[in-house]
């Protein structure tokens, strides 16, 4: 065995993201690592990485035990990393990327010509003949990865772990990369692929293994499982373990108040058409890398659309950005509140205003008077758990975070409302508040567009489930449709488009 982990075990103040996880990896083979958010393959990575220290367990690499402290230690051990970003210098030439550190000198000096034939023959094993005077940046993707791939070969030489490396990349550029990673795997190298596009996962790896809340859930070879029993270890669920719902009392149809057509950016999400009803609920499901956090930053401005137009009834709609959503009655509470949502160190006072006074104008401060009503009120209203609207939100638990940034939106009274992930990591209580309160919303009108891993929650609340999969729209469930089992199966189907 190449690499093999025992019981690894990493814990963070407050979660254990690592449970004694065992992982193998064999020379010549490619091995998939899978899982949703919170699963701990990144925290695996690291660890292997030297950029976590573990707190228990064994890493093994060629039967002889390793504990890297650092990126550098690890590539010195073998072991080397390309991540989705390229970890390299764009405004260097692609000769001076691959000999970063190693360059070929000549009397003292560096010898270009020496670097770029050694250059061209460490590419030519990938197929890959490009001008490699040329600086880095001006290639594409797909060609920096091959780039970043050659250097970390030559750096380690013994496993290559790629994490996410086609999440920017069309099918011709997969492909490329993937021949590479053949090459690769039957040159003897053992290669971690990290992935959340499952038909690539299929095409490409040997063994699969599968992480869930920290845990390892289990390891097989690719070509025993289905699309469907992957899903369910991914998810943590069988279609037999279906729970009962309480779905909307009204799933029939809405009057249309936006419309969306052939929205859409290239390696992002294939273009689709939404339309939504007023005082509707549609869900978005689908695994993780998917592409729905990335359809709801088109619709939202956060992502500039390549192809597409939003209009309501009163005609075309201006959602070149976030201000400009804004202005058309949208809001967005995203997936990570802590990095995208709270400002930690500001009160909830403060939080709840800042929507409604970063519109209004920073020369036109809500009175102090109107800040506290607005403050009290949404406290009461969410029942956020606080010892007083001066709190610093950062002091809050995860739940109550969670509804300052709700506040926030509905203080501003917009009439389509996107929630990413909207109970993620938050307790049983805080959980079925807020999804009592998008049943509120839905009664008094307003429209949301509600994205969700957890299966039982889009059942709950969802008129109309939109599923994705490998960034594509590929479903629409509607009515007595919706249920567990469809929306598993759309999410495993290989077919182009179920309706």
């Amino acid at each position: 065995m190449l690499l093999s982990i025992r019981s690894l075990t990493k814990s963070f103040p407050g979660t254990k993201a690592l449970d004694g996880v065992d992982f193998d990896l064999r020379s010549g083979e490619v091995h998939a690592l899978l899982g949703e958010n919170g699963a701990g393959k990144s925290t695996l990575i690291k660890c292997l990485t030297g950029a976590y220290q573990r707190n228990a367990g064994t890493i093994a690499l060629d039967g002889a035990e390793i504990e890297p402290q650092s990126s550098g230690e690890a590539q010195e051990l073998g072991i080397g990393t390309v991540y989705q970003e390229v970890n390299l210098l764009p405004n260097l030439t692609v000769a001076q990327n691959l000999l970063f550190g190693r360059e070929l000198r000549r009397f003292g000096l560096i010898d270009s010509r020496a670097m770029r034939a050694a250059a061209q023959e460490m590419l030519g094993d990938y197929g890959l003949d490009i001008n490699v005077d040329r600086d880095l940046g001006g290639y594409s993707v797909a060609i920096r990865q091959i780039v970043a791939i050659a250097r970390a070969v030559a750096l380690s030489g013994k496993v290559l772990i790629l994490d996410e490396p086609t999440a920017s990349l069309d099918a011709r550029e997969v492909q490329m990369l993937f021949t590479v990673v053949r090459r690769l795997r039957d040159r003897g190298l053992g290669v971690i692929f990290v992935s959340h596009f499952l038909d690539q996962v299929f095409d490409l790896s040997d063994r699969v293994t599968v992480l869930r809340n920290g845990r390892h859930v289990v390891t097989t070879e690719t070509a025993a499982l289905t699309r469907m029993t992957l899903i369910e270890h991914m998810l943590g669920r069988t279609l037999q373990d279906e729970v009962l719902h309480n779905p909307p009392p009204d799933r029939g149809k809405r009057e249309k108040m936006l419309e969306f057509s052939g929205f859409g950016r290239r390696a992002v999400v294939e273009p689709f058409d939404l339309v939504i009803g007023k005082g509707e609920v549609v869900g978005l499901a689908g695994l993780l890398g998917s592409g729905r956090t990335e359809s709801a930053e088109l619709l939202f401005g956060l992502r500039a659309t390549q192809s597409g137009e939003a209009r309501d009834q009163n005609g075309k709609l201006d959602l070149s950005g976030p201000r400009a959503a804004i202005a058309q009655g949208f809001g967005f509470a995203p997936e990570d509140r802590k990095l995208d949502g709270i400002v930690a160190d500001l009160s909830i006072r403060e939080n709840i205003i800042l929507g409604l006074q970063a519109r209004r104008g920073w020369m036109r401060p809500i009175p102090r008077a109107e800040q506290n009503r607005l403050a009290d009120s949404y406290i009461k209203r969410l029942d956020i758990r606080t010892s007083g609207k001066e709190k610093r939100v950062g002091e809050l638990s995860g739940g109550n975070q969670q509804k300052v940034v709700l506040a926030r939106w509905l203080a501003m009274n917009p009439r389509f409302l996107i929630l990413d992930e909207p109970t993620r990591g938050i307790d049983v209580g805080a959980h079925a508040e807020i999804l009592h309160l998008v049943h509120e919303l839905v009664e008094q009108g307003m429209s949301l567009l509600v994205i969700s891993s957890e299966l039982d929650e889009l059942m709950a609340v969802s008129n109309r489930v939109i599923v994705l999969r490998d960034r594509c729209h590929v479903a629409e469930l509607v009515g007595h449709e919706i249920s567990g089992e469809s929306i598993m199966r759309a999410i495993a189907s290989t077919e182009e488009k179920v309706e």
